[in-house]
């Protein structure tokens, strides 16, 4: 292998290391990528030095108690981390005990998978690989292999399940034999792991997966059905009937629909994989075979919210998918009104109206359907145009002090409704955005004894 995508200021650190009779070594995913396509991101280091000793040669502070250090050169960061060597791991989660390591291959020895037990270091200034476990021929044959006995592995840490999926799906490698099935056998063990660790590796699943059999590895294993059990139940909920597009039963389809989701974004990639996590649960079939998922999207947005909060994803998160879920089937039709357009978007939000039209179009691939129809791009245009005007009850001419004032009210929740029936009026041209207009429907629903009705 070549070592010229090392740049000088990595070089830079193995030097000044060195210099200060230390030893010092790259490692970790730069040494993976190194021998692959994927953009190298970070630069992890691992050496004999102390996390003190590491602090006296640059700017920097310590991290946590398992000797890792953060050095700054330029306004970058890097990662040090001292020789460890990991005894017992009784919880399956973290080690029982960490000591100091002795030396870099007793360092590596500790590591999950062979593709990230290489090192590069320098030997009398020239560049060399550190490859105890024959890491380099793993990725040239595009193999994921368990470093050592692959049960121990998996039982020192439960993630490396998902993990040996996900560099799977990332790199386009297969998982080995031995270590398929100690994988396989050992699903157990991420009953014991954070949901927030399991839900960062799982989003990046989502994020990279291009291929609809390398994600059936997480059902052939039997870890979806661990993690996340409600994705699992939509195997086999066939969709095929008369008058209804669908190709693939619902399991299928939810996963095409992610790979088919042209976005970026790890969120509204799962969003688009448990659009239809709700069919199961509302399947039914007509007499004439027609199958039918009526109120699907409601539920589930219900599972979708107990999904997030499992998950222990943020509430802006939490809010997003929540709300791709619930409103990714939309109508579309030339013939909507500008209230309606309005209404679905204050439904969706503004802000997340470009992540459903993703949703969508990827609900539209996964079913076999074309990337869009001609009533879908109207329905983009008419979005866009009303959007510039979009009307909300704090652009109303009257505000709460007019309600509190002619209702002879204190503030509270009862201004929201009566405004809330002004904005009705308003938004279906019932009636002119104009103050005086409007002071005088609220006069008249006082009379009326709007409040005391409703």
């Amino acid at each position: 292998m070549t070592f010229d995508k090392i740049p000088k200021e990595t070089d830079d650190i193995l030097d000044k290391f060195e210099k200060n009779g230390y030893q010092i070594a790259i490692v970790g995913g730069a040494v993976r990528d190194m021998m692959t396509v994927n953009e190298i991101k970070d630069w992890d280091f691992t050496t004999n030095a102390k996390p003190e000793e590491i602090l006296k040669l640059f700017d920097g502070y310590y991290d946590n108690t398992f000797g890792t250090v953060r050095i700054r050169t330029n306004k970058r960061e890097f990662e040090v981390t001292t020789y460890r060597s990991e005894h017992g791991h009784s919880d399956g989660r973290r080690p029982d005990k960490v000591l100091w390591g002795t030396s870099l291959e007793e360092d590596l020895s500790r590591r999950d998978f062979t593709i990230n037990a290489m090192a590069i270091r320098k030997n009398n200034g020239e560049f060399e690989l550190v490859d105890p476990t024959g890491g380099e021929n793993d990725i040239k044959t595009k193999t994921i292999k368990a470093v050592g006995v692959a049960e121990d592995r998996f039982r020192e840490d439960g993630l490396r399940i998902i993990r040996a999926i996900r560099f799977a799906i990332q790199l386009n490698f297969s998982i080995e034999a031995k270590t398929l099935k100690a994988l396989t056998s050992s699903g157990e063990a991420l009953k014991k792991i954070a949901n927030e660790r399991i839900r960062d590796e799982f989003l990046k699943i989502c994020l990279s997966c291009d291929s609809y059999d390398h994600f059936m590895i997480l059902r052939d294993t039997g870890v979806i059905k661990i993690i996340l059990p409600e994705l699992e139940r939509c195997y086999g909920v066939e969709q095929k009937s008369p008058n209804r597009h669908h190709q693939f039963d619902v399991w299928k389809h939810n996963v095409m629909s992610m790979i088919d989701c042209p976005s970026s974004d790890p969120i509204v990639k799962f969003a688009a994989l448990i659009h239809d996590i709700g069919k199961p649960l509302v399947a039914d079939i007509t007499e004439e075979g027609v199958r039918t998922f009526y109120n699907h999207e409601i539920a589930g947005a219900r599972i979708a919210k107990q999904l997030t909060a499992r998950w222990n994803m943020s509430k802006t998160d939490s809010n997003r998918i929540y709300k791709l879920v619930r409103w990714h089937l939309f109508t579309v039709s030339e013939f909507q009104t500008d209230k309606a357009i309005r209404r679905f978007i204050r439904n969706i939000g503004a802000e997340n109206i470009e992540d459903l039209m993703a949703v969508r179009t990827g609900d539209r691939l996964g079913s076999g359907s074309s990337r869009e129809s001609w009533r879908l791009i109207k329905f983009k245009e008419r979005i866009v145009e009303v959007n510039k005007t979009n009307f909300e009850i704090k652009d109303l001419k009257v505000d709460g002090n007019d309600v509190m004032k002619i209702f002879d009210i204190q503030p509270g929740p009862k201004i929201r409704k009566v405004l809330e029936q002004v904005f009705e009026k308003v938004d279906s041209d019932e009636l002119p955005n104009q103050r005086e207009e409007l002071v005088n429907y609220l006069n008249d629903l006082s009379a009326m004894k709007f409040l005391e009705k409703n």
